[in-house]
């Protein structure tokens, strides 16, 4: 599609929902379309096994990002998953033959323009169908900086790959954007909803999640006899922090920016105060926890001390993350009552 603007992002799946709403004739910037579909998580279910390893998210589930920001914009959407591999090739072929690109979930593993030692067996990579050309496909993958192609095969086996979060040729695309969309009235709405999901009183999810997180990491001492794996564990911590999409902490950041962002556009303070708090939470996140870990993991320091000092780190940005939800919660605009600015009401072209 030659009038398709490729968009380089932080985030696969809330660069994918910015390029394909911009595309449909709303512009938004990445943090606000993050913020949007509250994007920020936490959840830890140890019993949950990925490759061997707990499950630990940053982010909320895959897909949610795209569904919770286009129903608070008023978007309508369409989103389709196969049982059938060469039904779900037959339906992306005929959506990209009438010119409608198209966002798509894949397994990383299996997306060949990516160098070997950055693919990995996850299925919650988002990119964008752009056309058909023969037996190649002509993507934009906001981890890159150019649209580049794909062989059909490769393309298939991405969608189509088993195990935990299997995409199941998932597709999606927005329908229909409304004429003039209430952003204030969303932002409100959509802060409040994360808010409460980072609060929620489950064990395994949010700031509590967090918590038992750093439970875990204090008994591995005591309950992992094996050295290597204990550092296993932690390494694959830092991992899905640092390394898998933006990183728990550049989640944090992402939404910091965001916030910033709805401060700005509701000439609402304590957004704006929230923000430098959120920073602060991806720091402690990003220098103390995965610092301390960093030691851990290279065998310099691997005394029951250093993981009583990283789960004393996780502690600390449950703390700062709870913190900052509840002054959320607490310094609301009511959004029954924000007057839409005729600057921030956004209008689709």
């Amino acid at each position: 599609m030659s009038d398709f603007r490729h968009l380089h992002a932080a985030h696969c799946e809330s660069g994918v929902t910015a390029a394909l709403l911009r595309q449909a004739g709303l512009e938004l910037s990445e943090p606000m379309v993050f913020g949007l579909g509250s994007g920020l998580f936490f959840f830890f279910p140890p019993f949950v096994r990925v490759m061997g390893m707990p499950l630990v998210a940053f982010r909320s589930y895959p897909g949610s990002v795209f569904a919770l920001a286009c129903k608070r914009l008023g978007v309508t959407t369409e989103r389709r998953r196969f049982f059938s591999a060469a039904r779900g090739v037959r339906e992306l072929d005929e959506l990209l033959r009438r010119g409608t690109p198209v966002g798509l979930q894949t397994n990383m593993f299996w997306l060949t323009y990516f160098p070997r030692e950055f693919r990995s067996q996850f299925n919650g990579h988002n990119l964008i169908a752009l056309a058909q050309e023969g037996d190649t496909y002509a993507l934009s993958d906001p981890m890159l900086e150019e649209p580049v192609k794909l062989g059909a095969a490769a393309l298939a086996r991405a969608r189509f790959s088993k195990g935990v979060l299997a995409p199941r040729g998932a597709l999606y695309f927005p329908r229909s954007v409304p004429k003039r969309v209430d952003l204030p009235r969303a932002v409100v709405a959509s802060i409040r909803d994360n808010a409460r999901k980072m609060l929620a009183p489950v064990p395994i999810l949010g700031v509590r999640g967090i918590r038992r997180l750093a439970r875990h990491v204090r008994s591995w001492p005591r309950t992992v006899p094996d050295e290597q794996r204990r550092r296993l564990l932690l390494g694959h911590v830092v991992r899905m922090q640092e390394e898998v999409g933006t990183g728990g902490a550049g989640f944090r950041f992402m939404y910091a920016a965001f916030l910033q962002e709805a401060g700005e556009l509701l000439g609402h303070e304590p957004y704006s105060e929230a923000s430098v708090r959120m920073t602060a939470a991806g720091d402690l996140w990003r220098a103390r926890f995965a610092g301390t870990a960093a030691g851990i993991i290279k065998g310099r320091e691997t005394s029951a001390s250093r993981f009583e000092a990283a789960a004393e780190a996780l502690l600390e940005c449950a703390r700062l993350e709870e913190e900052t939800f509840r002054f959320l919660l607490a310094h609301a605009p009511d959004s029954r009552a924000v007057k839409v600015p005729a600057a921030s009401a956004v209008a689709a072209r």
